[in-house]
């Protein structure tokens, strides 16, 4: 994998590219219940809140044909606890480390705050999901019963550091 993992910086001249990108991938992704299209500009108001990103240049190297493949938004609420709040790849992009760098890079950004514990929740039935978040040392920590939809479950899952 040669692409960078960015730090979103809501002030840089890019960065309403950047969340357009986003908001699209997340509106092909999740569900439109499910999907912080419409939120996404006040999550990253959020003074605990980060969102980082890998971009493809593969339109050009000049950097204005970059296009978000994957992102990742995390939140520190507390001093001890973090949450990842999303983490997506673009469908053409996955099972190339994309996403395994994007968790990694979530969950240092966490260590380096001193946070004690990462979770985040998952749909069991995004069992590719499931599987990188294992594969990172997360562990289920309880079923969320009707966390997306009724009848629509979700793991708790959790890492300490």
């Amino acid at each position: 994998m040669a692409a960078a993992i960015l730090e979103l910086d809501p002030s840089h001249e890019g960065a309403g590219r950047v969340i357009d990108n986003i908001v699209r991938l997340e509106r092909r992704i999740f569900p439109k219940h499910e999907s912080l299209a419409r939120s996404i500009h006040d999550e990253l108001k959020r003074r605990n809140s980060g969102l980082i990103y890998v971009a493809s240049s593969a339109a050009g190297a000049g950097g204005d044909g970059d296009e978000v493949v994957g992102y990742a938004m995390y939140t520190c609420p507390t001093s001890l606890c973090a949450s990842i709040t999303k983490l997506a790849v673009k469908e053409s992009c996955r099972r190339q480390g994309h996403g395994e760098a994007l968790l990694a890079a979530a969950v240092e950004r966490c260590r380096r705050r001193k946070i004690q514990r990462v979770s985040l929740h998952v749909d069991p039935a995004r069992t590719a999901a499931v599987a990188l978040y294992t594969k990172a040392g997360f562990q289920v920590d309880a079923t969320v019963v009707g966390y997306y939809a009724p009848h629509r479950d979700a793991y708790r899952m959790y890492v300490d550091l």
